[in-house]
């Protein structure tokens, strides 16, 4: 893999949602293999395990452990913030990257499950370990969007209190991904002066799980959107997580390592402040 960052991430700890799998996994993989202690947050020891096994296999890598999180459980989100904090250590890369795609219904605690998971357990998540990472700095919060954020609608916030109401369940996914960018965004500007910068991006259109809900017929097409391997999706993810030459920007949208002009409902700052709102709201 291609490393756009120095190598040595010794005596730094990092949290990496969603890991056992795809872009996550690499993630992971090689931000241990440059010596971070890396906490991989996911619903499954079991399926998580392969990954440990590989990084305890790498000569040189840093720890790796494994947290129980359920980003549609809220109680899951919270229990799991407290297991870290327990811990006493330093918090320097927060990565927020699981998600689901095509996955209908409601989370636990009643909210549309793209949004649910993509968006709010993320944010009662970084929510919560902000302290930590505030007194960590220098810090960086990276979290995971998608250029399908350009296709996104208005919120409706009632709406996301009801059950996914399309068929393919891409435009709900859509709105998730304007959530995650319109989060880092508000969070750059509440943390201007802390020494934390935050970063989304769009990891391409990577072949992994998270399209493993997507209906039956539409499969076949995914091939003809130019998927990309894991470990090509997860060079962005590790620019903006790693790369000493983003450590003045904050707040901004990346695309292959490099800023891109977001929607304009995601340049939309008040729109950004309303979300904030909203989700401290629905996280209560």
């Amino acid at each position: 893999m291609n490393q756009t960052a120095p190598n040595s991430l010794q005596g730094r700890n990092v949290i990496i949602t969603g890991a056992n799998t795809g872009i996550g996994r690499v993630t992971a993989r090689e931000l241990a293999r440059r010596g971070a202690h890396v906490f991989v947050a996911g619903k499954s020891r079991e399926r998580t395990q392969p990954l440990i096994d590989e990084v305890k296999a790498i000569a040189g890598a840093g720890p790796i452990e494994w947290l129980a999180l359920d980003l549609a459980d809220l109680a899951s989100v919270r229990a799991c913030a407290a297991e870290f904090l327990e811990r006493n250590v330093p918090l320097h890369i927060l990565i927020n990257n699981a998600g689901v795609a095509a996955s209908k219904g409601l989370t636990k605690d009643g909210y549309e499950m793209a949004f649910g998971v993509n968006h709010l357990g993320h944010f009662l998540f970084t929510e919560l370990l902000l302290e930590r990472i505030k007194s960590s700095a220098p810090a960086r919060i990276v979290t995971v969007s998608s250029r399908a954020h350009y296709r996104a609608k208005a919120f409706e916030w009632d709406a996301l209190k009801q059950p996914t109401r399309t068929v393919t369940a891409i435009d709900e996914y859509a709105q998730s991904k304007l959530a995650n960018l319109l989060f880092s965004a508000e969070l750059a500007r509440r943390l201007q002066g802390t020494g934390v910068t935050t970063y989304s991006l769009h990891p391409g259109v990577v072949a992994t799980d998270v399209w493993r809900h997507v209906p039956w017929p539409l499969k076949p097409l995914l091939r003809f959107v130019g998927m990309i391997t894991p470990d090509e999706g997860a060079k962005t993810t590790l620019h903006c997580a790693t790369s000493a030459e983003l450590a003045s920007e904050t707040g901004l949208f990346y695309d292959r390592c490099k800023p891109r002009t977001p929607s304009a409902m995601g340049q939309d700052a008040s729109l950004a402040g309303e979300l904030w709102r909203m989700s401290e709201k629905f996280t209560r």
